[in-house]
Protein backbone atom coordinates (compact mmCIF):
# COMPACT_ATOMS: atom_id res chain seq x y z
CA UNK A 1 0.00 0.00 0.00
CA UNK A 2 1.52 3.39 -0.98
CA UNK A 3 2.09 5.98 1.72
CA UNK A 4 -0.77 8.48 1.92
CA UNK A 5 1.15 11.29 3.58
CA UNK A 6 4.26 11.53 1.42
CA UNK A 7 6.59 14.44 2.13
CA UNK A 8 10.10 15.12 0.90
CA UNK A 9 12.62 17.94 1.09
CA UNK A 10 15.59 18.62 -1.16
CA UNK A 11 18.39 20.86 0.10
CA UNK A 12 20.41 22.90 -2.36
CA UNK A 13 23.31 25.08 -1.27
CA UNK A 14 23.99 27.86 -3.73
CA UNK A 15 27.53 28.52 -4.85
CA UNK A 16 26.66 32.23 -4.94
CA UNK A 17 26.03 34.55 -2.00
CA UNK A 18 23.06 36.91 -1.73
CA UNK A 19 23.37 40.70 -2.01
CA UNK A 20 24.36 40.91 1.67
CA UNK A 21 27.12 38.29 1.43
CA UNK A 22 25.11 35.48 3.03
CA UNK A 23 25.40 31.87 1.94
CA UNK A 24 22.05 30.77 0.50
CA UNK A 25 20.45 27.38 1.10
CA UNK A 26 17.13 26.47 -0.51
CA UNK A 27 14.95 23.73 0.93
CA UNK A 28 12.33 22.62 -1.61
CA UNK A 29 9.39 20.83 0.01
CA UNK A 30 7.00 18.49 -1.75
CA UNK A 31 3.83 16.74 -0.58
CA UNK A 32 1.78 16.91 2.59
CA UNK A 33 3.23 18.67 5.62
CA UNK A 34 1.07 17.08 8.30
CA UNK A 35 1.43 15.49 11.74
CA UNK A 36 2.94 12.31 10.32
CA UNK A 37 5.55 14.16 8.23
CA UNK A 38 6.35 17.29 10.27
CA UNK A 39 9.34 15.65 11.99
CA UNK A 40 11.00 15.15 8.60
CA UNK A 41 10.72 18.87 7.84
CA UNK A 42 12.16 19.77 11.23
CA UNK A 43 14.94 17.22 10.80
CA UNK A 44 16.00 18.81 7.52
CA UNK A 45 15.75 22.52 8.37
CA UNK A 46 16.66 22.70 12.07
CA UNK A 47 20.30 21.56 11.62
CA UNK A 48 20.78 24.26 8.96
CA UNK A 49 19.93 27.13 11.34
CA UNK A 50 23.21 27.16 13.35
CA UNK A 51 25.18 27.18 10.07
CA UNK A 52 23.95 30.72 9.46
CA UNK A 53 23.30 32.48 6.18
CA UNK A 54 19.98 32.64 4.42
CA UNK A 55 17.63 29.65 4.33
CA UNK A 56 14.76 29.75 1.86
CA UNK A 57 12.04 27.16 2.44
CA UNK A 58 10.11 26.74 -0.82
CA UNK A 59 6.55 25.62 -0.04
CA UNK A 60 5.23 25.92 -3.60
CA UNK A 61 4.74 22.16 -3.96
CA UNK A 62 3.20 21.54 -0.52
CA UNK A 63 -0.26 20.18 -1.25
CA UNK A 64 -1.58 20.16 2.31
CA UNK A 65 -0.62 21.76 5.61
CA UNK A 66 -2.28 20.86 8.92
CA UNK A 67 -1.85 22.36 12.39
CA UNK A 68 1.19 20.19 13.12
CA UNK A 69 2.85 21.31 9.89
CA UNK A 70 2.04 24.92 10.69
CA UNK A 71 3.42 24.44 14.20
CA UNK A 72 6.63 23.09 12.72
CA UNK A 73 7.03 26.13 10.46
CA UNK A 74 6.36 28.50 13.38
CA UNK A 75 8.83 26.59 15.57
CA UNK A 76 11.56 26.73 12.93
CA UNK A 77 11.00 30.46 12.36
CA UNK A 78 11.05 31.14 16.12
CA UNK A 79 14.21 29.06 16.52
CA UNK A 80 15.95 30.99 13.73
CA UNK A 81 14.95 34.32 15.27
CA UNK A 82 15.94 33.24 18.77
CA UNK A 83 19.33 31.85 17.75
CA UNK A 84 20.05 34.78 15.43
CA UNK A 85 22.37 32.78 13.17
CA UNK A 86 20.38 32.92 9.98
CA UNK A 87 17.60 34.48 7.99
CA UNK A 88 14.80 31.93 7.54
CA UNK A 89 12.35 32.76 4.75
CA UNK A 90 9.35 30.98 3.33
CA UNK A 91 8.82 31.26 -0.43
CA UNK A 92 6.09 30.36 -2.90
CA UNK A 93 3.34 30.15 -0.31
CA UNK A 94 0.27 28.66 -1.97
CA UNK A 95 -3.10 30.42 -1.69
CA UNK A 96 -4.21 27.67 0.68
CA UNK A 97 -1.21 28.22 2.99
CA UNK A 98 -1.64 32.00 2.81
CA UNK A 99 -5.27 31.64 3.85
CA UNK A 100 -4.28 29.43 6.79
CA UNK A 101 -1.71 32.04 7.87
CA UNK A 102 -4.34 34.78 7.58
CA UNK A 103 -6.87 32.85 9.66
CA UNK A 104 -4.29 32.16 12.36
CA UNK A 105 -2.93 35.74 12.34
CA UNK A 106 0.56 34.52 11.39
CA UNK A 107 0.89 36.34 8.06
CA UNK A 108 3.32 38.94 9.43
CA UNK A 109 5.59 36.28 10.95
CA UNK A 110 5.98 34.60 7.57
CA UNK A 111 6.43 37.67 5.40
CA UNK A 112 10.04 38.47 4.52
Amino acid sequence: MPAVNVFTCQVEKSANKDEFGNNVTTVSCHGKLVAETAAEMKGVVHPLIPLGGRIIVDLGDVSHLDSSGLGTLVGLKASAIRQGYCILEFANLTPRILELLRITNLTQMFSS
